[in-house]
C-alpha cells in the first residue's frame, strides 16, 4: 500500500471514529430535543427570541440546572437523592434563622448553612454505604425528616411558617451580590445564577472526563462490586457525590434567600423530580454508569424553554407538566435508541 493510500485509509477511519463518538455521546438525544423545542417556540411565540425573553429562559434553566448537575453525577454513580428539593429550603432556612436569631453578619449564617448542608449530604452517603439500603429509601427518609424539620423548627423559632426578613442586616448586600445579583454580558442583563450554573457544568465535565474521580464515578455506577475489586474507593466516591449534591443545594438555597429576603418553610417539595427529569432528559440512565454534566445542562435548558415558552405563547400554564412529561418520555426513548445505535456500531 502506498503512503497516499495509507493516509486516505487513516482519514476514513478518523472520520468514522468521530461519527461513532458523536453517536455515543449521552447528551446527543437531548441536544436534538432542545433544538426542536427552541425552533417550536420560536415559531409559536413571537417574543421568544427577544433578548429579555432568552435571559428569562436562561434564568429559569439555571435554577434547575444548578441542582441537575450534581444529581446527574449522582445518577451516573448509580444512586438517587429524593431530598434535594427540601434540602435547598433547609439551607436557606438555616442561613436566615441563624443570622437573624444570633443578630450575626449574614455571612456567618451563610457559613453555618454550608456546614449543615454538607453534613446532610454526608449523612445520606454514610447511611447508604453503611446500611446498604437502596438510596431511594435512605433519601426518602431524609426528605420526610427535612420536611418536618423545616416546618416544625421554623414555627418554633419564628412563630410562623416563614423566616424574618434579613434584608437590612449587615453583610446582606454583599451576599446578595454573590448569590442573587444581575450581571451584564454583551449588553444583556443576566442573573448571576447563570454563571454559577455554567461554571458547575464546566467543573463537573472536567471531573468526569479528565480526572481519576470521573473514572471512579462511571465505574461505581456501572458495577460497584467490580469497581471495588479493582481498587476503586466505592464508599468514598458515593459519599463525595452526596456531598456535592449538598454543596449545590447550599448554592441554590442561598440564591433563594438572597432573592426574597425571607423563606417559606414549605418550599421545595417536588423539585427533586425536576432535577432528576433534567438529568434523565440529558441522557443519564436510571441504572447508572452513563450520562454527562453537559446533558443535564441541556435537560435544564429544555425545562427553561418549555416553562417560559408556554407563557410567551400565551397558553394556559397548566399544560406545562403535560409537556414536561412528554419531553421526558420522548427524550428517554430517543436516548435509548441513540445508545443502541452506538453499541451496535462499536
Amino acid at each position: 500500500m502506498t503512503a497516499g493510500a495509507a493516509a486516505t485509509a487513516d482519514e476514513r477511519l478518523l472520520r468514522q471514529g468521530r461519527a461513532r463518538r458523536l453517536l455515543g455521546r449521552p447528551e446527543l438525544g437531548a441536544v436534538v430535543g432542545a433544538a426542536a423545542v427552541f425552533v417550536f417556540f420560536s415559531v409559536v411565540a413571537e417574543t421568544f427570541l427577544q433578548a429579555s425573553s432568552l435571559s428569562t429562559v436562561m434564568y429559569a434553566s439555571s435554577t434547575i440546572g444548578i441542582m441537575a448537575v450534581p444529581v446527574a453525577l449522582l445518577m451516573i454513580g448509580g444512586e438517587f437523592d429524593l431530598s434535594t428539593g427540601v434540602m435547598v429550603t433547609s439551607s436557606a432556612l438555616v442561613s436566615s434563622m441563624f443570622s437573624y436569631q444570633m443578630t450575626a453578619n449574614v455571612w456567618v449564617g451563610v457559613g453555618v448553612s454550608l456546614l449543615v448542608t454538607l453534613a446532610i449530604g454526608f449523612f445520606n452517603g454514610f447511611m447508604l454505604t453503611r446500611t446498604k439500603l437502596p438510596s431511594f429509601i435512605i433519601t426518602l427518609g431524609t426528605f420526610l425528616m427535612l420536611t418536618g424539620l423545616n416546618l416544625g423548627f421554623t414555627k418554633l423559632v419564628s412563630g410562623t411558617v416563614s423566616t424574618k426578613t434579613i434584608g437590612d442586616m449587615e453583610g446582606f448586600p454583599s451576599a446578595r451580590a454573590v448569590f442573587a445579583s444581575h450581571v451584564t454580558v454583551g449588553g444583556v442583563d443576566l442573573q448571576v445564577t447563570i454563571l454559577w450554573w455554567l461554571g458547575l457544568v464546566a467543573v463537573a465535565t472536567w471531573i468526569l472526563l479528565r480526572t481519576r474521580v470521573g473514572n471512579w464515578i462511571f465505574a461505581v455506577g456501572g458495577n460497584a462490586d467490580a469497581a471495588r475489586a479493582v481498587g476503586v474507593p466505592v464508599n468514598r466516591t458515593k459519599i463525595g457525590l452526596y456531598m456535592a449534591v449538598a454543596f449545590c443545594a447550599w448554592i441554590s438555597g442561598q440564591h433563594l434567600l438572597m432573592s426574597y429576603d425571607v423563606v417559606q418553610s414549605g418550599e421545595g417539595v417536588g423539585n427533586e423530580f425536576l432535577y432528576i427529569i433534567a438529568a434523565v432528559i440529558g441522557g443519564c440512565l436510571m441504572t447508572g454508569g452513563y450520562g454527562s454534566a453537559i446533558g443535564s445542562a441541556v435537560g435544564a435548558f429544555i425545562f427553561g424553554m418549555t416553562s417560559k415558552g408556554i407563557v410567551y405563547a400565551q397558553w394556559n400554564p397548566d399544560w406545562f407538566k403535560f409537556f414536561l412529561g412528554a419531553m421526558l418520555l420522548l427524550a428517554t426513548l430517543l436516548n435509548a435508541w441513540v445508545r443502541k445505535r452506538a453499541e451496535a456500531n462499536s
